[in-house]
């Protein structure tokens, strides 16, 4: 694994745990070797996991539209800064360059950044692992939801299992390197009204 893509608020969020997660997973990546591709800002949880990667001497990949370039202040110091046309291209570009993708808490870019590439794992799109990187039960209500769509059967419950969750980045990415993707088809009940 060489790459790891987080996605993450653009804002510290209202807990200091949400930076301290950030500043954990930013040097697990390094720990294990993996670096890290983003969303190119240089503020909230995007500039703290950007920095401690950097500071720990890791790689760095920022994706970034020309029309945020300024707006959520484009990270300067990194390895690698990429200013792409459009968010389609930035996510494109985010997915191509990395092996798996790990969400810290956010808002509704980090979730829809996150939903997007569990959709392309399920339509067997993409075989990379997906986790969260849960904090202080950020994410309780999420899966609660998410297993509410399984009891549903909107989804299926092997496509439940490929997103990983822990509260640890080191063990959530040792669970990214033991990684087996899953192989199902999308449809519970195909044909069926």
């Amino acid at each position: 694994m060489r790459y790891v893509c987080v996605f993450c608020g653009s804002s510290p969020g209202a807990r200091p745990a949400y930076a301290d997660a950030a500043r954990a997973l930013g040097s697990s990546l390094v720990a294990a070797g993996v670096g890290l591709v983003y969303g190119g800002a240089q503020v909230g949880l995007m500039g703290i996991v950007a920095d401690t990667v950097m500071s720990a001497g890791g790689a760095v990949v920022g994706v970034i539209p020309r029309s945020l370039e300024e707006r959520e202040i484009a990270h300067t110091g990194l390895t690698e800064l990429r200013v792409v046309g459009s968010m389609h291209e930035r996510k494109a570009a985010m997915a191509d360059l990395a092996d798996g993708f790990i969400a810290l808490p956010g808002g509704m870019g980090t979730m829809e950044e996150m939903f997007e590439i569990l959709t392309w794992a399920q339509l067997g799109m993409h075989r990379k692992p997906c986790g969260l990187l849960e904090v202080e039960g950020y994410f309780a209500a999420l899966l609660a939801f998410i297993d509410h769509m399984v009891a549903e059967r909107f989804l299926h419950p092997d496509h439940r299992a490929m997103l990983q969750v822990d509260s640890d980045p080191a063990r959530l990415l040792e669970a990214f390197r033991t990684y087996q993707p899953i192989a199902v088809a999308k449809w519970i009940d195909r044909g069926e009204t």
